[in-house]
């Protein structure tokens, strides 16, 4: 255990004796003196991560706020110590957002007024204006507000549709009397509280604007030596102590929340979030008690060292996916072309040569719409038909080459990252497999892959790509004309079923709905799944109950509140 975990009888007394003095006390689980340094590359620049949902935030929001519940692999884990999301109405499609009994950190309660101001937030209320914009982005005002019921500390809301997303549509990232106090000149809390409702029941245009500023503006700073009070309080398992910032990057530091009586308390006294350094892996057990590193041929050695001394080393995957996406145009206008192509291409062999000594970190998939490991992968795995349609390649590819009217010999121009060890070790694997089928893979590597993935000129592309969480992503990803569309494929009836997905409120059927989508893709033949982009988490041998969880929000932070340092 290094020094700063140390602590002596006669400190532990002072220490306790300065916690019986404030209040209220931390949560008896709390281990005095107790301190974990995080290796971290965030930044955080607002406390609001709903109106600057930038990772850093998110990572910060995930220690300092509390909620309904949260998305674990894909799906919906409930909170139930901070309130119960529960349908309660069909036809209008209503649910009832109810708060057990949850403080802010300064002692004030949430109640109905945050619950008001999170659902304005999520409603489109406050827009953020963009300064080079020509004409400002109006706010959504809705028709029907909720239904406010101020002694249980709810609010019920109708839905023009059933709303797969129903448990997380009412967030809590800012606390109301803050946000009424400052917009609207209000020093009392439970004033500024009740004057926030009003604003939204009458649509106040004009308190709405100053509320909108507040919620886009002040929780944002650029000084992270001097940020007023107001704007840390907490409603989370920790608040923030300290922010600093020098050259080698910001440092937050947290603290228990002594208002904070989740089912699950904290029992580190001090977590340090900070800069990892050049060498993060190389400082595991001397200036960091956890990192979280992407796998590099150069990190495999020093990390298989750590394993061997009993170090935790923990897979899991960042949110994206390797894999290859053809462009249904050219040498692939037809779906038995791509089909072929995608049968000349054993997938393994192409992971194992881009993953290099990291292959075992690297799950397969066969899946663009779940990742490996969920309770929807298998679902989506078994009903989409990928396994009997492309990933059996059944006769020889060469053969169905030219089944296709694809001459022997036909040019593939491959784009991939030449930046990236795996994509660049995947696309020699592939030019290797597909030339014994009779297809000439044209290296078309770029050192800037985002311009040259924009420019069109490639007929495959090796790329990773976002493991899509919601249908509106899954849309922008696999919809018509979709913002995010890499293939430009369009499909009426995949379209439809992703507008089906979004309103199936039930997790099975969602899982079911989900396959079909994923059918469609299937079918289409535009994407071959490769891998899940792996992401390496390191632990002290002093430190327990550190879980990553898979994807890109807060895959650290968002279990702090289990964290130990063993004695």
């Amino acid at each position: 255990m290094r020094a700063h975990r140390r602590i002596s009888a006669t400190l532990i007394v002072l220490l306790a004796a300065g916690l019986a003095a404030c209040a209220p006390a931390l949560p008896e689980t709390v281990i005095p003196g107790s301190a974990i340094t995080v290796g971290w590359t965030g930044e955080l620049t607002s406390t609001n991560a709903a109106a600057a949902p930038t990772s850093g935030n998110v990572d910060i929001a995930e220690m300092i706020r509390a909620g309904f519940g949260d998305v674990i692999d894909g799906e919906f884990v409930p909170d139930e110590g901070f309130g119960t999301a529960s349908i309660v109405g069909d036809d209008p499609f209503t649910v009832r957002y109810d708060l057990a009994e949850p403080t802010w950190s300064d002692g004030i309660p949430l109640d109905a007024a945050d619950l008001m101001l999170g659902w304005a937030g999520a409603s489109g209320y406050f827009p953020k204006q963009q300064e080079d914009a020509e004409t400002p982005v109006e706010p959504q005002i809705a028709e029907e507000t909720p239904a406010v019921d101020e002694f249980a500390r709810a609010i019920d809301v109708t839905f023009p549709a059933p709303d797969i997303d129903w448990q997380q549509r009412v967030p809590v990232p800012v606390p109301a009397h803050v946000v009424g106090q400052r917009a609207l000149g209000i020093d009392d809390a439970m004033e500024a509280k009740q004057a926030v409702i009003r604003a939204i029941e009458e649509a106040d245009t004009s308190a709405l604007e100053k509320i909108a500023e507040v919620w886009n503006d002040d929780f944002a700073f650029t000084d992270a030596s001097d940020v007023p009070a107001d704007l840390l309080i907490s409603s989370g398992p920790f608040t923030i102590d300290e922010i600093v910032a020098d050259e080698a990057g910001q440092s937050v530091t947290l603290v228990p929340n002594g208002a904070y009586r989740g089912p699950v308390t904290p029992q580190i006294a001090r977590i340090d979030l900070v800069p990892p350094g050049d060498d993060p892996v190389g400082a595991i057990g001397q200036v960091l008690d956890v990192a979280q590193v992407a796998p590099t041929s150069s990190n495999r050695a020093p990390i298989h060292d750590l394993e061997r001394q009993d170090f935790t080393v923990t897979t899991t995957h960042d949110g994206t996916l390797w894999s290859l996406l053809l462009k249904p145009a050219g040498v692939f206008a037809g779906q038995q072309a791509r089909i072929a192509f995608i049968h000349a291409l054993p997938v393994r062999p192409m992971v194992d040569r881009g993953a290099g000594e990291w292959a075992s970190a690297y799950t397969a998939s066969t899946a663009m719409l779940a990742a490996p490991g969920s309770r929807a992968f298998d679902i989506v795995n078994e009903d989409s038909g990928f396994a009997e349609l492309l990933g059996d390649p059944g006769d020889d590819p060469a053969l169905q080459r030219e089944f296709a009217g694809v001459p022997d010999g036909a040019a593939v121009c491959v784009l991939y990252d030449r930046h990236s060890e795996f994509a660049s070790g995947a696309f020699a694997a592939l030019r290797e497999s597909a030339a014994e089928s009779g297809w000439n893979a044209i290296d078309c590597g770029s050192d800037d892959f985002s311009a040259a993935l924009a420019q069109g000129r490639w007929d495959a592309v090796i790329a990773r790509v976002p493991i899509p969480q919601t249908p509106e992503q899954i849309a922008a990803q696999w919809g018509s004309g979709g913002s995010a569309s890499v293939t430009g494929h369009a499909d009426a009836d995949r379209d439809a079923l992703i507008t089906e997905l979004a309103q199936t409120t039930d997790v099975y059927e969602a899982r079911e709905v989900l396959a079909l989508v994923e059918a469609s893709i299937v079918r289409a033949a535009v994407a071959l799944p490769l891998a899940a982009n792996p992401r390496i988490t390191i632990v002290d041998k002093d430190v327990t109950g550190v879980a990553p969880r898979n994807g890109v929000a807060a895959p650290l932070t968002y279990g702090a509140v289990q964290w130990a340092a063993v004695p």
